[in-house]
């Protein structure tokens, strides 16, 4: 897929996750998620990519919300939403290619604004090391159905304890657009040894 629906672009849930839903039925087995955060973890650098190891869902809607979907479970586990060995295959190449990687906890809110100092506070204290206004969702019904994620954040801006900064969407689009193509390298032969 080239982009995805957004929760605070006025979908519901349902319709931000009907993709995954899709995917399910054409008999995808694994799913690759990537975004653009803001990193509140203070060894990070604006650029860096983010192996995603677990998430925390600050979404207002849950995707799971309302009758069972026959794909899984009413009540999925949730222990590994992110595959180990997709990670551990991803920091492999990492290596081989000099590639830095760093891994965290995502943070997914709805938006559109970026955090305020308080909140970016509040998430890094309750764990989160990146934040951002999507991926979540699509995870929580990816793994409902069965299908693997793995999932990569590209750090585009910093929102550190003490360190408030300003931030822009089009200063977000441009250190993206630098991370990108380390990102598509690794998954690209992810995809090829797999």
């Amino acid at each position: 897929m080239e982009g995805r629906f957004h929760y605070y672009e006025g979908y519901d849930m349902k319709e931000v996750t009907f993709p995954q839903r899709v995917m399910f039925e054409l008999g995808i087995e694994t799913l690759f998620v990537s975004n653009a955060s803001g990193g509140m973890n203070p060894e990070f650098q604006i650029g860096d990519l983010m192996i995603i190891t677990d998430h925390i869902n600050f979404f207002p809607e849950h995707p799971l919300r309302g009758k069972n979907f026959p794909t899984g479970p009413r009540f999925p586990d949730m222990h590994e939403p992110y595959d180990l060995k997709l990670v551990a295959l991803a920091d492999s190449i990492a290596e081989e290619k000099g590639i830095r990687v760093m891994h965290g906890v995502y943070v997914g809110v709805s938006g559109p604004t970026f955090e305020t100092p308080a909140e970016y506070k509040m998430y890094h204290r309750l764990g989160g090391d990146a934040v951002g206004m999507s991926t979540v969702p699509e995870v929580i019904v990816a793994r409902h159905c069965g299908i693997k994620v793995f999932g990569m954040s590209i750090i585009t801006d910093l929102g550190l304890e003490d360190q408030p900064v300003e931030v822009s969407h089009e200063e977000v689009q441009i250190a993206a657009n630098k991370a990108q193509p380390l990102m598509t390298e690794i998954m690209r032969e992810m995809i090829r040894r797999s």
